[in-house]
């Protein structure tokens, strides 16, 4: 029988303090970003921003999209993780969050590798040059959208890219979308069930779901 741990709140402590821990710019951006109430539920969680840092890294990536960009961890996270000349294009339909995001990037150092524009993503993926120009693609934003940006997002990326998809278990209605009491979410749901399973069948992608936070698919460009 395969072994899953359910991680609890006493767990996720213990792996956090078990993680290299993040420097004070990340946990400012964080602490600011908790402090804007409910909305801060739109922020990755620090253990993802570590992972994206790490993909970023070991993927030897050079040009990231970040879709959905909010208080800017995301793509902070993805900025560190490049060499010097690379870039992290990070899109949003607002910029409510912009001063606070740009204001971290610029106390991290690397402000001058990350390009925000304002607007639908995809209009953002639809404005880059061509196929096969991007490393990393990281949706995380309307989940309504996700198959537009999942389709616009696959062929740019080059062979071996990352296409990262967060949110993919939606408070883990995706099981049964049916079950969510909202109707925003119960469609999001059965939205997100159909594109995890157009990504488990696309042969242009190798995937892993994570149960990392709410969900998080790493697919591989063959």
């Amino acid at each position: 029988m395969a072994k899953h741990v359910p991680v609890n709140q006493v767990l996720r402590e213990y792996m956090l303090a078990s993680m290299t821990p993040p420097d004070p710019v990340v946990d400012s951006l964080v602490a600011a970003t908790e402090a804007l109430g409910d909305a801060a539920g739109m922020m990755v969680p620090v253990e993802q921003a570590g992972l994206l840092t790490l993909l970023a890294r070991i993927s030897g990536a050079r040009t990231v999209v970040d879709v959905g960009t909010f208080t800017g961890l995301s793509a902070l996270a993805f900025a560190r993780g490049l060499p010097p000349g690379g870039r992290v294009i990070t899109c949003d339909n607002s910029d409510r969050w912009l001063d606070l995001a740009r204001a971290h990037w610029t106390r991290a150092g690397v402000a001058d590798l990350i390009d925000f524009r304002l607007g639908p993503a995809a209009r953002t993926l639809r404005s880059l040059p061509g196929e096969r120009c991007v490393d990393i693609v990281f949706v995380d934003a309307d989940k309504a959208n996700y198959p537009t940006y999942y389709d616009l997002a696959v062929p740019l990326l080059r062979p071996g890219g990352l296409l990262l998809l967060d949110n993919v278990l939606l408070d883990g209605f995706v099981t049964a979308p049916e079950l969510a009491a909202e109707p925003l979410l119960r469609r999001c749901a059965a939205v997100m069930r159909e594109v995890n399973a157009a990504v488990a069948a696309d042969d242009r992608l190798e995937a892993v779901m994570l149960p990392l936070a709410d969900g998080l698919t790493v697919a591989r460009r063959r």
